[in-house]
């Protein structure tokens, strides 16, 4: 491991922040990990570690009061909103040492949304077997809604989230997987129960489409799928995600174009799903988290997502479903991704302080 990298990273076991004020009383947001630069998501590993992406293309292993580089990391292209994004650590790691990454895949033509599969090693120092599960194609030169959420099934299959690439009529398209929720068996295989399997022209690991850029994605209770994804001014949605699904972007949508111009043909069509909640003006919403109730009972089952506009955490509740609460503190600066830790503890990713913060009682 070089040694710049211990020196700048560094593993905080209690260094209290400023207090949040919130419903369930005052929280101590706790810094755990500084010196990150453009953290893009967080997964949990059994025995108190957790692995930490940066969009550049680093992946970091905190464990054991140390913080460190791991070896092996496919390369990504890491421009405009691309890089290294989500990791996944899913339920049967003690057994496998398996994870799942999300990134931009340098193509010809630009980069696509990729899925990575690996092992990581015993001693945590680098990555073992990576193969390219699934990709994107073809290669699209923007640099933007990339989406790349990655989220384990009940059923142990993986759901993916795709942004449409700014090509927004591509997230109607049936033929392409840009502006989509996909889902594929952990060796990259179509399940044959997937809607689109047997239709013609379709592409057969799309399970719903008619997205923007889902950049939160999280199971409830019950196993449902839930995501959160970018309007354009205005409009960022909280939808229930259903199987074989249309989600209506660009024909509905609640918001309008940067220009000021209306977008399609308004907020309703017969055939096109209603989000659940939605925000005007934009929060620029990033990870989400469905909460246990663990350490706070209240919160069972409520929504968090972060912010990367407004500096703050969304508290989402009730049926129907809207914003309860904002929890904010200096420590809640471009929030990019938000977990539920083992203990029930709340942990996020703070892009403008370049560290990762745990909330506790």
């Amino acid at each position: 491991m070089p040694r710049l990298i211990a020196l700048c990273l560094t593993f905080l076991i209690a260094l209290p922040a400023h207090a949040l004020d919130t419903s369930a009383g005052k929280l101590v947001a706790t810094r755990m990990v500084a010196g990150l630069t453009e953290p893009w998501a967080l997964g949990f590993l059994p025995g108190g570690g957790l692995l930490i992406t940066e969009r550049g293309g680093r992946l970091l292993h905190v464990a054991g009061g140390e913080t460190r580089a791991v070896a092996g990391v496919p390369e990504v292209a890491a421009r405009g909103q691309g890089g290294l994004l989500d990791v996944l650590v899913p339920r049967d790691f003690a057994a496998t040492r398996e994870i799942f990454l999300s990134l931009s895949k340098p193509q010809p033509g630009g980069a696509g949304t990729a899925v990575a599969r690996a092992r990581l090693s015993q001693d945590g120092a680098r990555l073992e077997n990576v193969r390219v599960i699934f990709e994107l194609a073809p290669g699209s030169s923007g640099g933007r809604h990339f989406g790349s959420r990655l989220v384990e099934a009940r059923d142990g299959t993986l759901f993916v989230t795709i942004g449409e690439r700014g090509d927004r009529l591509s997230a109607q398209d049936l033929g392409n997987q840009n502006g989509t929720v996909v889902r594929i068996a952990r060796d990259g295989a179509v399940p044959a129960d997937n809607p689109f399997v047997n239709t013609p022209g379709a592409r057969p690991e799309i399970w719903s489409y008619g997205h923007r850029n889902a950049q939160g994605a999280a199971l409830d209770g019950e196993g449902r799928l839930w995501v959160v994804e970018h309007g354009a001014r205005g409009g960022d949605e909280v939808n229930l995600v259903k199987r074989g699904a249309n989600y209506g972007w660009p024909v509905i949508a609640y918001g309008r174009h940067y220009s000021g111009a209306r977008i399609g043909e308004g907020t309703h069509k017969d055939g096109m799903e209603q989000p659940v909640h939605y925000w005007d003006p934009s929060i620029a919403p990033s990870g989400m988290v469905i909460y246990s109730g663990k350490l706070w009972p209240e919160w069972r089952g409520q929504i968090f997502v972060g912010s990367l506009k407004f500096g703050m955490i969304s508290r989402l509740a009730g049926s129907p479903l809207t914003e309860a609460e904002r929890l904010r503190s200096p420590e809640t600066a471009r929030v990019r991704d938000i977990r539920e830790a083992p203990d029930g503890s709340l942990w996020f990713l703070s892009v403008g302080n370049g560290a990762a913060y745990r909330i506790t009682p």
